[in-house]
């Protein structure tokens, strides 16, 4: 569509280009004069939600900011004339002539545009880009981005879209747990409006617990962490729900291979209360049905739910209510009824509950608050009954935690040139390592429980500091403390960002971050299994504790709205923990005597080191988007307990990584997209050598075990001593796009996962080559590689009202 233009007068810069550019009446910012602050609310029309991360902008000052989030923004000017600018990636820009002679508010409804297809001409000095911003080793995720690309059977997943950005990499193929610079899952701190989420995977790991459905925004957080976030090492990934649609009544059903998903959103109080609410389930256990034994009394399947719901009420201009809920589980059950009226039943069940009660108050035009109420809760259940011959055998096993949290944030805009954020927050922390019952007729009972309790707090203050119009500065220091019974943990975690213009569209940045965790997970897997256990500092475990440096530089071409960021990092970790050499979560060393072992003996500390570079390249608006990320990296780690006492890279120490991401909108009714993975390939620690098992009985055989057979056992000289294939894929998707009368639209989706049948590595075995139980000699072993996801196809419908 053409766009009318207008000549800009004499004397103005050649590269404004078509924006209409009106005098401002004021003195330099240099001399002494009266100011006064704008400040409001940006909301998206239609549905009246609060928009996050909207740049508003006064070019002819080079000043600016964006909405916090919750949509609230405040501006201080010099009196007079002036243009303001207000833009959003999605959204048609908004220009505003301000006679700016007393405080004023500027409320904002943005209008979405065509799917980016018709966006407003882009210049120079449309909205603040990414060389103009002091924050560095972020990266921001649109909800649309993650509807558009393809996945595997369809499932739209915020995590899996994530691990196609730089520096955030994927575990196993398939896989939605993610580690970020070296990282571990535990290390990176996932909040979901305000309340942290422990558990964030569905189907063992192959999808993430987050409806995309009812998710507004997504902010990944890599590095340089602003001073409000702590309590992890390695990542903050925040996530914030829709609030309703307050004007209208509209939902979402999508159905989908292998689950389906509702969303309803509407008016409770047409302007002032607003509801919205999504659900999700699998029905693979369903499906699975007709071909499992259907005997009578026989039964096993699988499913994942997720519902969430949240309702935000506006008591007046200054004062909001938000109340947000996340209820997610998965369950594997199985009954089986045998011809003799024997009869056994397992359950393994695990999942979180968050609940979140958020109050906004606006004090002034400079002061904004937000205080909430939080409870998180994640349960892990294991459940093994049998009863044969009149014999019954029980053995139940748990692990938890909940927490309730009090936090207290505000911002303040002092002036044009500082942006300060405090606040502090306090948790309580219940830990359940395990819950252990047993009831064998053989032995005697067992019923032990741990638990504990322990307190974590913080402190802190940031600011946002533009010195000069080339220099910026984010200073920042967060003061935490933590509390396990007798032992006080409190530790100061200074934070620095910097920026600094070495022309308009060019910056070199640079960050320092300390941060300390105090709550840690013990994995056997590395990947966020449920039969990990989360477990608190004590007097004989210590937090956790990492510092990281970050240098780059970010680009931006005005013209075409492209943006090119290049990092390197490098992060030290002390204190991190492992399990020592043949532990595992069940905590028990005798199941005869019950006898148990503590927790803190299965395990051991030692020190990390991660490192690497990282290069995105990436296009927002206009038909054709996407980004290209590579990444460079190494992860090291070293343990007394472990690998001799010798450094060694850790599981997912990978060297390339690299991702290719394209989505195209040719029109309204078609969307194209397509993406292309390579990952160097996972460390694995594989046996290497054999010695023998019994000198004494050897070659004396007997039928008990297979190394008593051969008189040899397997064991390795090093850690993670192998690496296994490179991975690579290609995934495509299509959708078909209808609008339909009173707003209505009907989406059919159709994708290919791994499109050229790549034999990717799943896992890596290994079995016996030559087995001969009489044979008093090793035996050669053979690894076997299996691949589980070749050539996926998938096809969903959408609809929406």
């Amino acid at each position: 569509m053409s766009r009318p233009t207008c000549k800009p007068k004499s004397g103005i810069h050649k590269n404004i280009g078509p924006l209409l550019i009106f005098k401002s009446n004021h003195q330099t910012l240099n001399q002494a004069e009266k100011k006064y602050t704008i400040s409001g609310y940006i909301t998206e029309s239609g549905s009246g939600e609060h928009l996050l991360g909207v740049s508003i902008y006064v070019p002819e000052l080079k000043l600016g900011t964006t909405t916090n989030d919750y949509g609230f923004f405040s501006l201080t000017l010099p009196k007079g004339n002036h243009e303001v600018i207000i833009s959003y990636i999605g959204f048609g820009s908004e220009r505003r002539q301000v006679n700016l002679m007393e405080d004023k508010i500027l409320s904002i409804a943005l209008k979405p545009s065509s799917e980016n297809l018709d966006e407003v001409v882009v210049t120079a000095d449309e909205r603040i880009r990414e060389s103009k911003v002091t924050q560095m080793s972020t990266v921001q995720i649109k909800p649309a981005d993650i509807q558009d690309i393809p996945a595997l059977l369809g499932e739209k997943d915020v995590l899996k879209t994530l691990q196609l950005m730089p520096g955030i990499q994927g575990g196993s193929e398939g896989s939605s747990g993610f580690f970020v610079r070296g990282g571990t899952p535990d290390q990176n701190l996932i909040i979901l409006d305000d309340a942290v989420v422990y558990n964030s995977n569905h189907l063992f790991g192959f999808f993430s617990v987050f409806n995309g459905d009812a998710i507004k925004s997504v902010e990944a957080f890599k590095g340089g962490f602003p001073a409000r976030f702590g309590g992890r090492l390695s990542s903050v990934i925040k996530l914030d729900m829709k609030d309703g649609n307050k004007e209208k009544l509209s939902g979402k059903v999508n159905i989908g291979l292998i689950s389906s998903s509702a969303l309803l959103e509407g008016p409770i109080n047409k302007g002032k209360t607003s509801f919205i609410a999504s659900g999700r389930r699998t029905y693979a256990d369903i499906m699975a049905r007709p071909f499992i034994d259907s005997k009578k009394g026989n039964r096993t399947g699988y499913y994942f739910t997720d519902f969430n719901f949240k309702i935000h009420h506006i008591f007046s201009p200054k004062d909001k209510l938000f109340w947000s809920n996340y209820f997610g589980q998965d369950k594997f059950y199985d009954n089986s009824v045998y011809n003799d009226g024997d009869k056994d039943k397992s359950r393994l069940q695990w999942g979180n509950i968050t609940s979140t009660l958020r109050w906004n108050h606006q004090f002034n035009n400079k002061l904004f608050s937000n205080t909430s109420l939080i409870f998180s809760n994640y349960k892990f259940k294991l459940l093994i009954e049998e009863d044969f011959e009149d014999q019954q055998y029980l053995f139940k096993s748990s692990s938890g935690i909940n927490d309730y949290t009090l936090k207290t944030d505000f911002d303040y805009y002092p002036n044009s040139k500082h942006t300060i954020r405090f606040g502090a927050n306090a948790t309580r922390h219940n830990f359940t390592p395990q819950r252990l019952l047993l009831k064998d007729e053989f032995n005697s009972d067992i019923d032990k429980e741990q638990e504990l309790n322990s307190f974590e707090g913080a402190v802190y203050v940031e600011d946002d500091w533009k010195l000069t119009d080339k220099l910026s500065l984010s200073p920042g220091i967060r003061l935490s403390y933590f509390n396990y019974k007798d032992k006080h943990y409190i530790n100061p975690e200074p934070r620095l960002a910097l920026s600094y213009n070495m022309k308009p569209d060019l910056a070199f940045k640079a960050s320092y971050s300390r941060m300390n965790q105090y709550i840690h997970l013990l994995s056997s897997s590395g990947i966020g299994l449920p039969t990990d256990l989360w477990v608190s500092s004590t007097d004989n475990i210590k937090p956790q504790t990492s510092q990281q440096l970050a240098i780059g530089v970010a680009k931006d071409f005005f013209d075409k709205d492209y943006s090119v960021t290049l990092e390197g990092y490098y992060k030290t970790l002390d204190d991190v923990i492992a399990y020592k050499e043949g532990a595992s979560f069940l905590a028990i060393d005798d199941f005869e005597t019950g006898k148990n072992t503590n927790w803190e003996e299965n395990i051991t500390s030692g020190q990390g080191w991660a490192y690497g570079a990282e290069i995105l390249f990436r296009k927002q608006t206009g038909p054709l988007t996407g980004w290209l990320g590579y990444t460079l990296s190494w992860s090291e780690r070293q343990f007394d307990e472990l690998n001799l006492g010798n450094k060694f890279y850790d599981r997912y120490d990978r060297r390339h990584d690299i991702s290719l991401v394209g989505i195209y909108k040719p029109n309204e009714k078609i969307t194209l997209s397509g993406t292309w993975v390579l990952s160097t390939g996972n460390n694995y620690t594989l046996p290497n050598q054999q010695r023998i098992a019994n000198a004494v009985d050897f070659p004396i055989f007997n039928n008990d075990m297979y190394s008593s057979f051969t008189g040899t056992e397997d064991f390795t000289t090093q850690r993670n001593n192998f690496r296994g294939e490179t991975s690579h894929r290609l995934d495509l998707g299509i959708q078909f796009h209808k609008k339909k009368k009173k707003n209505r639209e009907r989406i059919w989706g159709v994708s290919l996962y791994n499109s050229y049948a790549r034999r990717n590595p799943f896992i890596y075995t290994i079995e016996d080559k030559n087995y001969d139980s009489y044979a008093p000699k090793p035996i050669e072993k053979e690894l076997i590689r299996t691949s589980v996801l070749m050539l996926i196809p998938s096809i969903n419908y959408t609809f929406k009202f």
